[in-house]
């Protein structure tokens, strides 16, 4: 795999359920949005390998493709993509994340359509493992209009921020979007904090996932600049689109008339919506003026690529 791609690179798939449960019998979503999100990744990936076609295009160099009982399907040489995939090349053509592509060439679109392009059957399998893990329990929750909002504009988020902090480089990969059902998750908890039991220890857990996720993003070749940007974007989504009622606003039917007078919401819940709300607007205003304008976020934060990269004596960041 070329140097210059970078993977958005996933290891939730450990987490299998959510470390919480709510305490009413509410009614369940049959989830198929997220099962449709996974094997269309998968298809997707399926025609990346045909355009691939490593047979014709590996002409010329000295390693061979791998697995070519595959034919136009079998994989590029292991020392150019140890993730057992495409070309870079194939994955720019068929629109992989790329700053001068976006802000030189005007290709907006590419800001969506990396999130379903992998660099190889190693990322796809993490990250569609994920998806499936926390996309289907969340769907079930939420039902498929919520959580398919969350993913994609989540997935644009990271490609935002990505794009900001990396310019030199391709960046493929769900992550950014996977990052964002985290962080939707997240501050599901917080803002219905109330109707929740074993409240630390779910906070706790979520908390220790979340960063346990982020410290592999500053390996090198991953893209934790899109991981970090869908987080924080599905963190405030969260907080807009899975507020729940008060216990006592759902069963005011089943109290007394004098006191059904109940508020749908608690105050602090109004005050997370409208701040998160606004936050969110302003984020994504402020990232895509400075991306369409050609700014970049390492100027504004000498020490941010720390939070993608940390050199060692191992690798190079610069590399």
């Amino acid at each position: 795999m070329s140097n210059q791609e970078l993977e958005r690179s996933d290891s939730s798939a450990s987490y299998s359920s959510s470390p919480y449960y709510m305490e009413t019998c509410e009614k369940q979503w049959t989830p198929w949005l997220v099962p449709m999100f996974v094997v269309a990744n998968i298809a997707m990936f399926i025609m990346i390998m045909y355009v691939n076609n490593c047979p014709t295009s590996n002409l010329g160099f000295g390693d061979k493709c791998v697995a070519t009982f595959l034919g136009r399907f079998s994989l590029q040489p292991f020392k150019e993509n140890p993730l057992l995939g495409p070309s870079s090349n194939t994955l720019l053509k068929l629109g992989a994340l790329q700053w001068d592509k976006i802000v030189r060439q005007h290709q907006v679109w590419r800001l969506m359509s990396c999130i379903w392009l992998h660099a190889g059957i190693i990322h796809l399998l993490a990250n569609m493992l994920s998806l499936a893990l926390i996309g289907i329990r969340l769907e079930q929750q939420f039902g498929f209009v919520k959580i398919g909002i969350i993913y994609l504009v989540t997935g644009v988020g990271g490609s935002v921020m990505s794009s900001l902090f990396i310019q030199n480089n391709i960046s493929v990969g769900a992550s950014g979007a996977l990052f964002g059902l985290l962080g939707a998750m997240l501050s599901e908890l917080l803002v219905n904090w109330t109707i929740y039991s074993n409240k630390a220890a779910s906070l706790f857990t979520l908390i220790v996932i979340v960063v346990i996720n982020l410290a592999v993003g500053v390996l090198p070749h991953v893209d934790n600049f899109s991981h970090i940007g869908g987080f924080l974007t599905g963190l405030l989504l969260g907080f807009v689109l899975l507020i729940r009622p008060q216990f006592k606003w759902a069963e005011r039917h089943h109290l007394p008339p004098c006191t059904r007078r109940v508020s749908k919401y608690k105050i602090y819940q109004y005050i997370l919506w409208l701040a998160a709300a606004s936050l969110l607007v302003a984020g994504f205003t402020m990232g895509l003026a400075m991306l369409f304008k050609g700014d970049s976020g390492n100027k504004h934060c000498s020490w941010c690529h720390y939070l993608s990269c940390v050199p060692t004596s191992k690798w190079d960041c610069a590399n």
